[in-house]
């Protein structure tokens, strides 16, 4: 008999960046300072899991700008007692039309990692649900967003960002460390990561992007894994619908086929919600949502695959300040 696993998650956030900035001025330059505080609360049906309260993330957010030209942002977290650095870039902007970072950032790959969590409508992108470690090779539950991040083609890394935009057309590329955030290069390879973005109109997007990832081998040897994506996002934030579908496939480079190969992988997810106004003084409105994800995290591996489907529901008191219900209902195909 199949095993459902379940997880409840409740966050409250706070604060955020863009509802509790203040700018503070000096003869240098202009700072803003913002933050959250995601305080959750997770509860799962697997028997050696426990229950707990805990901080998400507690983050401060400072931006300065020295002239139009020359900006820059700072932003540590300092949830499950300690201190890490998040985003940490200075910024060149070019024109409206290209900008160039240099810094910790987010890779150009995977439009659910590249969304602030400020914004999005699920509670946790990988649908982690505690208690469960069988996906081959990044552990965890086999979810779209576990293994983007768990094999290093979305998630933040040490490098250099290009931003280039013009009419309907945006471009978004990153060469990176592959190491991950606060960590040395390994090896003298760097990974690279592009994503281009056409608006249709009718607040209709449609991206492609593709990511290779430097790894050192067993042989002790540079090598590369490559990932492709494409998405689609129809609507806007806190605005009536919103549906965002995203399919990913690539090199699983944490585990071997039969062959002693790189495993291939591909992941779907799909995330629709809508946002109700609601005109109270306390409440500002309510969302509910639906996830969909299924992955596979080894295409030559049978019944290895898995689906997630989270319902859930955002009762927004200010902006994106917020109180959030996710239950995450995970089905392996076996185990």
């Amino acid at each position: 008999m199949r095993r459902i696993f379940v997880l409840l998650g409740m966050a409250l956030c706070l604060a955020s960046a863009e509802a509790s900035a203040q700018e503070i001025s000096s003869r240098a330059a202009n700072l803003q300072v913002g933050g959250r505080l995601h305080s959750q609360y997770s509860a799962s049906s697997v028997g050696a899991a426990h229950n707990d309260f805990f901080f998400r993330r507690v983050r401060l957010t400072l931006d300065m700008g020295v002239t139009d030209f020359f900006t820059a942002r700072i932003q540590p977290d300092f949830a499950g007692g300690k201190t890490e650095v998040q985003d940490a870039y200075v910024r060149l902007n070019f024109s409206k039309a290209f900008r160039l970072s240099m810094g910790q950032f987010k890779r150009a790959f995977d439009p659910f990692s590249l969304a602030s969590s400020t914004d999005l409508s699920i509670i946790e992108r990988d649908g982690r649900v505690e208690g469960v470690d069988g996906c081959a090779g990044v552990g965890g539950t086999c979810a779209y967003g576990r293994l983007t991040e768990k094999l290093g083609f979305a998630g933040r890394d040490a490098g250099i960002r290009f931003e280039l935009s013009g009419g309907s057309v945006s471009f978004l590329g990153t060469v990176t460390n592959g190491t991950g955030i606060n960590v040395s290069d390994d090896n003298d390879a760097k990974s690279y990561s592009g994503r281009v973005t056409l608006d249709v109109g009718s607040d209709v997007k449609v991206s492609g992007q593709y990511a290779a990832h430097d790894y050192v081998d067993d042989a002790e040897q540079n090598a590369y894994a490559g990932a492709w994506s494409a998405d689609v996002q129809f609507g806007g934030w806190r605005d009536g619908l919103l549906f965002q579908a995203a399919v990913v496939g690539g090199d699983n480079w944490k585990s071997l086929d039969a062959g002693g190969n790189e495993a291939l992988f591909t992941a779907f997810q799909g995330v629709a919600s809508y946002y109700v106004p609601l005109g109270h003084p306390r409440y500002a409105g309510i969302e509910p949502l639906l996830r969909v994800s299924y992955a596979d995290p080894d295409g030559d591996a049978a019944d290895d695959g898995a689906v997630i489907i989270t319902p859930g529901l955002m009762l927004y008191v200010q902006n994106k300040t917020k109180l959030g219900f996710n239950v995450d209902v995970f089905s392996p195909q076996t185990g």
